[in-house]
């Protein structure tokens, strides 16, 4: 499933961002790419072990825990603390799948790659290029939200950012290892919960196809999450 989350963030946690991401040193972007995946990774990201990358972590963190549309999507178990990046003109990231597992530099926590999440920064009229393109089965999506949206989609898939052209694509991304590990379940689940809400906005929350409905919606999660 590949799901668009807006407004994740707020004005001020953007204008936070932004300053933040202003005054921080920045590395080559290679630092936290597989072996394969280094190989096509041209950007800068900020060093993980810095007051100002934590700082930034707050925030987004902070907003993810607030998001009810995310926390649907995502069921998530883990969170890997979210990474931040920019990409400069003539700078790019070639086809790869992210890796399966990833060890968090500082904690040594190892967190399954099930959903991968770009948040974008900056807008789209800031830069031109830039575009996150997945490839599912359904093609080729190309991904280019306004500051604050972000994208969830699956680990698994082939992905790349198209070359920046003009100006700086700034975003922060991150992976999540879900409760519900199969994508397949996480949709029918997710799907579910949709049409919950709008039963109960329609009919009541105590109306009997409500209460059912409610009940094996948990009771599927019982059957599949791993917590």
């Amino acid at each position: 499933m590949l799901l668009h989350v807006p407004n994740v963030l707020n004005p001020d946690e953007l204008k936070s961002l932004r300053r933040l991401m202003a005054q921080a040193e920045w590395t080559d972007g290679k630092v936290t790419a597989g072996t394969q995946s280094a190989q096509v990774k041209r950007n800068i990201q900020l060093p993980e072990a810095t007051e100002d990358a934590e700082a930034a972590r707050l925030i987004v963190l902070k907003a993810l825990n607030r998001n009810a549309l995310f926390f649907s999507a995502a069921l998530p178990k883990k969170i890997y603390p979210p990474l931040f990046n920019q990409y400069r003109e003539g700078m790019d990231f070639g086809a790869h799948v992210d890796n399966a597992v990833r060890t968090h530099a500082i904690s040594g926590v190892n967190v399954r790659t099930d959903i991968s999440c770009t948040l974008f920064i900056a807008d789209p009229d800031e830069y031109e290029g830039g575009e996150l393109v997945v490839e599912d089965t359904y093609g080729h999506q190309m991904v280019k939200l306004p500051a604050g949206d972000m994208v969830l989609y699956p680990g698994t898939s082939l992905h790349h950012v198209r070359p920046v052209t003009k100006g700086a694509r700034l975003a922060s991304f991150f992976w999540i290892q879900s409760m519900v590990r199969e994508d397949n379940q996480r949709t029918l689940l997710f799907d579910m919960d949709a049409a919950i809400v709008t039963l109960r906005q329609q009919v009541g929350d105590n109306h009997p196809a409500v209460v059912r409905l409610t009940g094996n919606y948990h009771n599927l999660i019982r059957m599949w999450a791993d917590t």
